[in-house]
């Protein structure tokens, strides 16, 4: 009996010991995003790359994910930040390999738009980046994967507002402020960047002008006629 009290202490142990898929697959994003990786592959192929591989032994590949996703973006956005690497242009090829391995695994896309988004306006945060900035590109890469893989584009830019705001709002009222700020546009113009044109900045529209009220005033007599007149008032 003792034996087998001892015999299952110690299977629960080791099960308890053992990393659970969640813990799995987020290491092996972790140690895959490298920042030499990221210059050899590149990053939108490293996210889906390392995604797709990851989540082929998960036993439940939709709850693990937006986790997976959301490690991928952070750790992009971490290897650009030692190299001093365009924030924002690095979160946005991330968070378009993470759309693009969802739709390949079949995850859901909005789920992941919010929580990569989310992910990546926390970290820009974290490192000292352009929070705003870093915002406007995740949407503006959720925005371009929908549509390179025929998905819903209105809706999954929806969720991506949603989660950086949603990180905006937890880091303080200045970076949610600007957040919305820099985001209000990206909304404006996302039929735009469903065509791949560049969004236009708004202008505001310049007050019209009054014209200028003109005096009437008499012709002037060419200097010929001044000079005769001015000769008979002498001679008379």
């Amino acid at each position: 009996m003792a034996a087998r009290k001892s015999a299952a202490r110690t299977d629960a142990e080791t099960r308890r010991d053992q990393p659970t898929d969640s813990q799995r697959v987020t290491r092996a994003v972790r140690e895959a995003i490298t920042v030499g990786e990221i210059v050899s592959v590149g990053v939108v192929n490293l996210v889906r790359n390392t995604l797709v591989t990851a989540l082929a032994g998960a036993r439940d590949v939709g709850a693990e994910l937006g986790t997976a996703a959301t490690a991928a973006v952070r750790g992009s956005i971490r290897a650009a930040a030692e190299i001093g690497g365009d924030l924002g242009m690095v979160a946005k090829q991330a968070v378009k390999g993470t759309v693009q391995a969802g739709q390949e695994v079949g995850g859901d896309l909005g789920d992941i738009a919010r929580s990569t988004t989310r992910g990546a306006v926390k970290t820009a945060d974290e490192v000292g980046g352009n929070v705003a900035r870093v915002a406007r590109r995740a949407v503006e890469g959720v925005v371009e994967a929908g549509r390179d893989v025929g998905a819903d584009v209105g809706n999954l830019a929806r969720n991506a507002v949603e989660g950086a705001i949603e990180a905006a709002d937890r880091i303080g009222t200045a970076a949610g402020r600007a957040v919305r700020a820099t985001l209000s546009t990206t909304i404006t113009g996302a039929s735009a960047l469903m065509r791949g044109m560049p969004v236009a900045p708004q202008r505001r529209a310049q007050p019209a002008r009054r014209p200028r009220s003109r005096r009437a005033s008499a012709p002037e007599q060419p200097a010929s006629k001044r000079v005769t007149r001015r000769r008979g008032a002498r001679s008379s």
